[in-house]
């Protein structure tokens, strides 16, 4: 009887998948003209804050389902400060997504003239430096959305994708089940260090004190297992960064400070374990 169950359950759950994306076009128009309502009035308030109450937003052009265009009547210079809060306070109160990439583009050689990205993943943001301002000239603004798959693939692809999701799903219950017939490993439950009062589980992303789990993030778990690594002794700026962030993409502002932060946060209910700041140098974890 289990194996027919199982069936059904795939069937029933790829059914309601079919029938979600039944309404995809309906909701794609909904947030295409919620995008381009807020995208017109982002374009209004640049316009303001350079008092310009005479040049013209034209028509906002949705480029793909997850990319659109501002375009103006005339030439203007932008503040890249202003562009970054604006279209941010407006995407904010259209309630739309909060992974996007602006390009300021330059009309006469459709080179980008200046960019960012914004993710809620505050490592992943990436803002250059703000303060030199665009002359004035013709530039377009294209806004593109990151977590949104643009509708033409995604019905080239769905078919396929049902299939594979059924054999995922299959595979994954049968090794859910094995799993739960084999006995807990005390080997595994144990491969931990001790941080004074804390067991420090780096291949769980937690620490233990008196039978109270606290779940780390992966960076906080990285620059921890580097101090438990070394500890009482001081380990450069440089060396965080890089073991932690130079494989991982871009290092952002003061990231490093505010794990360190984090950290300290988490230990601080054990006197016997600090994080010092070495100043000009590093950092180190003491534990007396």
């Amino acid at each position: 009887m289990k194996l027919p169950y199982l069936y059904i359950k795939i069937i029933l759950v790829a059914f309601a998948f079919l029938c979600m994306t039944s309404c995809e076009d309906k909701d794609l128009n909904e947030t295409s003209s919620r995008t381009k309502v807020a995208l017109r009035e982002a374009g209004n308030q640049l316009l303001l804050r350079k008092l310009d109450s005479s040049s013209l937003i034209l028509p906002i052009k949705e480029i793909t389902s997850n990319t659109y265009k501002i375009s103006f009547d005339k030439p203007i210079s932008f503040e890249p400060n202003d562009i970054v809060t604006v279209i941010d306070s407006s995407l904010n109160l259209a309630n739309l997504s909060k992974n996007y990439r602006v390009e300021v583009v330059q009309c006469a050689d459709g080179e980008v003239a200046y960019s960012y990205q914004i993710d809620v993943e505050e490592e992943q943001t990436i803002i250059p430096c703000a303060g030199r301002n665009l002359p004035e000239a013709c530039y377009t603004i294209q806004i593109k959305f990151l977590d949104i798959v643009p509708s033409s693939t995604f019905r080239k692809k769905h078919i396929p994708f049902l299939l594979l999701f059924g054999i995922f799903l299959f595979i994954g219950f049968k090794y859910w089940f094995r799993r739960k017939l084999e006995p807990v490993s005390e080997e595994k439950n144990s491969n931990y260090s001790s941080i004074g009062s804390f067991q420090f589980y780096p291949e769980q992303h937690k620490l233990v004190k008196s039978a109270t789990e606290i779940s780390l993030s992966k960076k906080e778990c990285e620059l921890l297992e580097i101090f438990v690594a070394n500890p009482n002794q001081v380990i450069k700026r440089d060396e965080l960064t890089k073991k932690v962030w130079e494989d991982n993409g871009v290092f952002v502002g003061r990231s490093l400070d505010t794990y360190i932060s984090k950290l300290r946060k988490i230990l601080k209910d054990d006197n016997a374990v600090r994080i010092t700041n070495v100043h000009g140098v590093g950092y180190k974890l003491e534990v007396d």
